[in-house]
């Protein structure tokens, strides 16, 4: 099945006064809240997709209030309704003012969700001025399969501040993603999943003479739940000098003989 959930950012970036030509606008799928646009609209069941938009003509009001609400709904590619979220009222302190509000829209795609195309309408309100405006974003979800989903960033160890991929000398960034359809071992019926993480320079040059390696199997500290899918793993990094940079992970299934990798560009700025 499909989950959705929406979460929005306040930070108003352009000057000016309210008006009701509401419209959302640079409209982008992107690697976790503040990564990255992603290559493609692609997912596998289990992945995670970020629609990332801006509401523009939005108002905020003198005291930086800015309130909207936010409708969602999911068909797939004959109009049928997967998933349906009423308006929700939402409202962000905004001390830079303007009348631009980035925010997100996220899609869970859950582990049993069928191959084919589906539809993500958003729809924004203005409380205020009663205007309103809509997009439309077209997914595609794969034949379920081993592989490397919901990658994004996080300032923090437990994953609750979402970070971009793009930070200063001296930071520490977390990678997390998951493994999914992975299958068991029969004699223990744990999975048997090696994954590796290895960084390049720019010019795809390897940094670490051996990739760091971390197994999941029967014999780690925290084992998964038979009824898990799918694990959560994480790796830091820790942006020590300038540059741009790759990090790539591949995991290996070895009891279905499956392997999947992940890329990820990450950009180090020269410290303040």
């Amino acid at each position: 099945m499909l989950t959705t959930m929406a979460v929005t950012l306040a930070l108003a970036t352009l000057p000016g006064q309210p008006t009701s030509n509401l419209k959302l606008t640079n409209i982008r799928l992107t690697v976790g809240e503040l990564g990255p646009t992603r290559d493609n609209s692609k997912l596998l069941p289990g992945d995670v997709l970020f629609i990332a938009y801006d509401i523009d003509g939005l108002t905020i009001d003198e005291k930086g209030i800015a309130r909207y609400s936010m409708a969602m709904e999911v068909t797939d590619a004959a109009g049928k309704l997967i998933f349906r979220q009423d308006p929700r009222e939402s409202e962000d302190f905004v001390p830079l003012r303007g009348n631009r509000l980035p925010a997100r829209a996220y899609i869970t795609v859950g582990l049993d969700q069928p191959p084919g195309s589906y539809n993500c309408k958003l729809t924004v309100t203005d409380p205020k001025t009663k205007a309103s405006s809509s997009i439309t974003v077209k997914f595609d979800v794969l034949k379920k399969d081993f592989g490397i989903v919901a990658v994004f960033t996080s300032h923090d160890a437990e994953a609750k501040l979402s970070a971009p991929t793009t930070g200063f000398v001296g930071q520490t960034i977390y990678i997390n993603f998951s493994i999914a359809s992975f299958e068991r071992s029969p004699k223990t019926n744990q999975p048997e999943v090696e994954i590796q993480f290895q960084v390049y320079d720019e010019k795809g040059t390897p940094i670490l003479d051996k990739p760091l390696k971390q197994v999941q199997d029967a014999m780690s500290p925290i084992l998964v739940k038979p009824t898990d899918g799918a694990f959560a793993l994480q790796f830091p990094l820790f942006m020590n000098r300038p540059g741009k940079f790759v990090v790539e992970l591949t995991a290996e299934d070895r009891v279905a003989k499956k392997r999947a990798s992940y890329k990820l560009p990450v950009s180090v700025l020269p410290a303040n």
